[in-house]
């Protein structure tokens, strides 16, 4: 990491993790002090996905000034902040998730939608992706202080990758099974969603114009779950490569620290603006409308 200055990396996180710690505590605060809010489950939905992310920064900037400086954490810390890493990643992924599924179930079953995932229910629901999202990465953790001899050792660098390649020597097709399959499950419910949505929606005409609200919508959420999935992938891909000596050590440190440096960051800083961009513009699509259904009457009228 020295003989290439990989430490510059650290300019675009902290540019990154700033720029959403600005925009996330706004939405959350609005999200929370507003009752209409609340009992909205897509807002609910969001609010989950803005606190995750908020943990994930925190922590992964926390690691990142760590590393800089140099500075020695016993490795029980280390394999905490692994632990609570990966919970509030996976439990981002799966909010976004069901951000999918709310949509799906507004649009499919719009009389019976608030009998389906009341407030209450969605609390609940949240409560369970967190404890989902917290049980493997946990478990891990204890197995492995469990084997560990010195329980006080120290690492020099604190990174999700070593935490959880060392953890994989023993524990290989768990791990992979546990991202494949969690990746898996998530694709296959957005992508039965998106397909369904557009088959009941398809003879609605709400697709014919090139910028209509259903087609900004859908491309403001592909690109977000595109940013959201894409980092996971490649982190299964660096442990995959983790193991394999015959890779250059190098490739494997640059792959790790872009993924962890960049990618993992860009849909957390995307998020708040890129939902800020789409209201604004279905903002300004309902106020074109409005001003031709009043133009509209006002020929009526007239004639």
């Amino acid at each position: 990491m020295q003989r290439w200055h990989l430490e510059f990396f650290f300019i675009p996180t902290t540019v990154l993790t700033l720029a959403t710690l600005l925009a996330n505590p706004v939405l959350l605060t609005c999200i929370i002090l507003s009752r209409a809010l609340r009992q909205e489950t897509r807002y609910l939905l969001v609010a989950n996905t803005l606190t995750a992310d908020v943990l994930f920064l925190v922590l992964n900037l926390a690691t990142a000034i760590c590393n800089a400086a140099r500075a020695q954490v016993p490795w029980l810390i280390c394999e905490l902040v692994t632990a609570v890493t990966v919970t509030t990643y996976c439990c981002a992924i799966l909010t976004v998730t069901l951000m999918v599924v709310d949509t799906y179930a507004a649009v499919r079953w719009p009389l019976h939608y608030h009998d389906i995932l009341p407030p209450a229910r969605i609390h609940r629901i949240l409560v369970g992706v967190w404890v989902l999202a917290a049980i493997y990465p946990f478990t891990l953790m204890i197995i492995m202080e469990m084997d560990r001899g010195n329980p006080r050792e120290k690492v020099a660098v604190c990174l999700v990758l070593l935490s959880l390649g060392f953890i994989q020597v023993n524990n290989v097709m768990g791990i992979y099974i546990y991202f494949f399959v969690a990746a898996l499950i998530c694709a296959i419910l957005i992508f039965f969603c998106y397909i369904r949505l557009y088959m009941v929606t398809r003879t609605q005409g709400i697709w014919q114009s090139r910028f209509s609200r259903a087609r900004v919508t859908l491309l403001a959420h592909g690109v977000l779950l595109l940013l959201y999935f894409v980092p996971g992938f490649v982190f299964t891909l660096e442990l995959f490569m983790f193991q394999r000596n015959e890779i250059s050590q190098d490739v494997r440190v640059w792959v790790s620290t872009v993924n962890m440096g960049v990618f993992m960051l860009l849909p957390r800083a995307f998020a708040p603006y890129l939902y800020g961009l789409r209201f604004i513009f279905v903002l300004f699509c309902s106020l074109v409308t409005e001003e031709e259904v009043s133009s509209g009457n006002v020929s009526v009228r007239s004639s």
